[in-house]
C-alpha cells in the first residue's frame, strides 16, 4: 500500500472506532503517537480531539515539549497530567513487567480525564511492529480498552514515517526515544535519582558529541553502560576521560562504551535472568523480584 493509502485506511479507522465520542490520544512526543493524534484530528475533528501526554521523573522535559508542539501543528489542546507511576511497587521493583505498572497509572489517568469530559475513546501510538516484541504495556493497554489504531490498520514503523512525512510532521525522521526508565537494567530498582543521572549523562553526550542516537543504560552497582552508534565509538574514546570524570560527577560509580554499540532494547537480553534474580536497591541491600508474568 502507498503512503496516501495507509493514511486514509488509519484516518478511516479512527473516525470508525470513535463514532459519535471525543478522542484522547496518548501522546508522547514521538512518531508514533504524533501520527494517530494527527490522524484523530483528521477523522474527528480537532474539537473532539486531545492529546494527553504524561509527566514523570522518567519523561525528559524535552519530550514534553515535543508533544506540545505536535498538538499545536495539528490544532488540538494539550494536556499535560502527573501520572505517578514511580508510588507502585511493581513499577519501582522493574522485573520484566515494569512497562505494566507505567502504563497502567497512564491509562488510568488518561480515564480519569475522559471521564469527567463526558467519556472519550482512548487511542495509544502502538504500531504493528511492536506486536512482536516484549511489551508488557500492551496487556496494561488491553485491560483499560485502549485503541492501537497503527496497530489495527496493520501499519508498521516504516509506514508511520511514510505517513508522517506525507502529512509532513515535523516529528517524522526523529530517532525512537524510549522513557528514561528503559535504561536501568532489569532487577535494579527505577528511583527519582537514577533517572535523572541517565537524563543529564544523555543530554551530556548529546551536547559533546552532536549524537542524535544513544543511550546510558544503568547496571547493578550504578555502572554506566554507553551505548552509541558504532560509527561513533571512536570519537566517544577519544574523550574518555573527560566523559568519565562527567559521568562519574552525576554519580555513577564506573563507566564503559559497549564496544557492540547502540541497540535498540539490548537490555530485554536479560529477561530471562531477571524473572528468578534478587532486585539490587542499593550496596549491600537486595529484596526478593518475584517471577515476571510477562516475557
Amino acid at each position: 500500500m502507498t503512503a496516501e493509502d495507509r493514511a486514509a485506511a488509519l484516518t478511516a479507522s479512527v473516525a470508525a472506532v470513535a463514532g459519535s465520542r471525543s478522542v484522547r490520544v496518548a501522546c508522547s512526543g514521538g512518531v508514533d503517537s504524533a501520527v494517530v493524534l494527527a490522524a484523530a484530528a483528521r477523522a474527528v475533528g480537532p474539537g473532539r480531539t486531545t492529546a494527553v501526554t504524561a509527566r514523570s521523573p522518567a519523561v525528559p522535559p524535552e519530550e514534553v515539549a515535543a508533544a506540545a508542539a505536535t498538538a499545536a501543528a495539528v490544532g488540538v489542546p494539550h494536556v499535560v497530567v502527573d501520572t505517578d507511576e514511580g508510588s507502585r511497587a511493581g513499577y519501582r521493583r522493574n522485573a520484566g513487567d515494569r512497562c505494566y505498572f507505567c502504563k497502567t497509572a497512564l491509562y488510568e489517568t488518561v480515564a480519569a480525564l475522559a471521564d469527567a469530559s463526558g467519556g472519550a475513546v482512548l487511542l495509544n501510538g502502538t504500531n504493528a511492529d511492536d506486536l512482536g516484541d516484549h511489551r508488557p504495556g500492551l496487556r496494561a493497554a488491553e485491560e483499560a480498552g485502549v485503541r492501537s489504531p497503527l496497530a489495527e490498520t496493520g501499519c508498521t514503523k516504516r509506514d508511520v514515517r511514510a505517513i508522517a512525512s506525507l502529512w509532513r510532521l515535523s516529528v517524522a525522521d526523529k530517532p525512537a526515544q524510549p522513557c528514561l526508565a528503559s535504561r536501568i537494567a532489569y532487577g535494579v530498582e527505577v528511583t527519582p535519582e537514577r533517572l535523572r543521572r541517565v537524563e543529564e549523562a544523555e543530554r551530556y553526550l548529546r551536547r559533546a558529541f552532536g549524537l542524535a542516537v544513544l543511550r546510558v543504560r544503568t547496571e547493578a552497582g550504578e555502572r554506566a553502560r554507553i551505548e552509541v552508534p558504532t560509527g561513533d565509538i571512536g570519537a566517544v574514546r577519544e574523550r574518555f576521560e573527560a566523559v568519565s570524570a562527567e559521568l562519574s560527577r552525576l554519580g555513577f560509580a564506573a563507566v564503559a562504551i559497549d564496544p557492540a554499540g547502540f541497540r535498540s532494547g539490548s537490555l530485554n537480553d536479560a529477561l530471562p535472568i531477571v524473572e528468578t534474580a534478587a532486585v539490587w536497591t542499593g550496596p549491600g541491600q537486595r529484596t526478593t523480584a518475584g517471577t515476571s508474568n510477562t516475557r
